[in-house]
């Protein structure tokens, strides 16, 4: 095939790839007579600016950052206008914080710190930070991440502002760790399964979990360059098919042993499969008796990850507004229909037989227990929406 055939996209070394890479190695993208090239970029900046300049087709994103890119705001200035039609995750980030601070919050006995809720780790946190001289560093893998709002939203429950009671800092996911052990930052929010490695390094714990701060939220999207809708809609919907069959296989318990030997390659996250298995689906079970949990279980199918919710897209721009990223006459709601696509996922979704929701949006924050999402041909069985704090969100509000 000529350069130009070969579909490239990009990705960061995250567990929440797996359907990326689990697509290319299991044959679904082949299966579709689809030449796809992965390539691992070393941040999300890099990513951003290969996808505006044309240099990759598609990439796994966060959404608040694609979003960005629509407002101009990111940096990245390509001729490429970047659109959502799928989502890859649900969940997958902790707060990790270094050991002093970890230590402070579970008053000197670290035992304590796996049962305490996220909303009780911030308020310890507060307590610790009203008495201290020092404002902790803290990063995030980019201005405009899931990692950054949420990180914002768990400190300001407790009445830490995160704009003067912290310094917040900017690392790539994969350095973050390395950060830590230089004594660069104090904590961060990252993506799995970095928390974990800075753990079994002896460097910190996490304190909260991106499903405590808000249960079931997308975590990562699949994002492509608009003209590929106008110009290979059929390309498209074959590299969708391709995905949704890999987010299913991903999300299957069974196969973790699988997800996790193939991700482990030094190709992707050239790190231990033991390590990337506590934050695969069914990790719960198989994980030992520890006072400990410092990864957050990614969710690649169930619960309709993958549909782009233009709700959740509203949920990231509102904060971004809150945080003072967007101006107060900013149209969310225009950002949200032109990069969120649900019709390209539903066609692909109907094209394999799967469920599609009956709506675009949805209210978060109404289900602490399992419910039934309306959907065609019938409805999808979805978990729990709550945000730690207990407020609702209503996209229509």
């Amino acid at each position: 095939m000529t350069a130009q055939s070969i579909f490239r996209i990009g990705l960061l070394r995250l567990t929440d790839a797996a359907p990326l890479v689990m697509a290319q190695e299991c044959g679904y993208f082949a299966e579709e007579a689809l030449e796809v090239a992965l390539s691992v970029e070393p941040s999300w900046a890099n990513i951003a600016d290969k996808l505006c300049y044309g240099l990759l087709d598609g990439a796994m994103l966060l959404p608040p950052l694609a979003l960005a890119l629509r407002f101009g705001l990111s940096g990245s200035a390509g001729p490429e206008k970047i659109i959502v039609p799928a989502a890859l995750s649900l969940n997958g980030n902790t707060v990790t914080l270094s050991e002093r601070w970890t230590t402070a919050i579970a008053g000197n006995d670290a035992s304590r710190l796996g049962k305490l809720s996220a909303d009780e780790t911030a308020r310890r946190f507060a307590t610790i930070l009203r008495r201290s001289p020092e404002k902790p560093h803290l990063a995030v893998v980019h201005t405009f991440s899931t990692h950054n709002l949420l990180l914002r939203y768990w400190l300001a429950t407790a009445g830490i502002d995160p704009d003067r009671d912290v310094t917040l800092t900017v690392v790539p996911p994969a350095q973050t760790v390395e950060a830590m052990a230089a004594g660069r930052i104090d904590g961060f929010c990252a993506g799995a399964p970095w928390g974990e490695v800075a753990a079994r390094a002896g460097l910190g714990h996490a304190v909260a979990t991106s499903h405590a701060i808000w249960n079931n939220g997308t975590e990562k999207v699949f994002a492509v360059r608009q003209a590929l809708v106008e110009q290979s809609p059929g390309r498209l919907q074959a590299v969708l098919r391709a995905l949704l069959r890999a987010a299913a296989f991903c999300d299957t318990p069974a196969n973790a042993p699988e997800v996790a030997r193939l991700l482990s390659q030094q190709k992707y996250l050239g790190l231990p499969a033991e390590i990337i298995q506590t934050s695969l689906p069914g990790a719960a079970s198989r994980r030992p008796p520890t006072p400990f949990v410092n990864t957050d279980v990614s969710v690649f199918f169930a619960n309709a990850a993958n549909f782009p919710w233009r709700s959740h897209a509203k949920w990231f721009l509102r904060e971004m507004r809150r945080w003072g990223y967007l101006d107060a006459g900013a149209d969310l709601d225009a950002a949200a229909a032109a990069v969120f696509r649900p019709e390209l996922y539903a066609q692909a979704a109907r094209s394999l037989g799967l469920p599609v929701p009956a709506a675009e949006g949805k209210t978060e924050g109404r289900h602490a227990a399992p419910w039934l999402l309306p959907a065609l041909p019938a409805p999808i069985p979805m978990g729990p929406d709550c945000f730690l704090d207990g407020v609702g969100f209503d996209p229509e509000s």
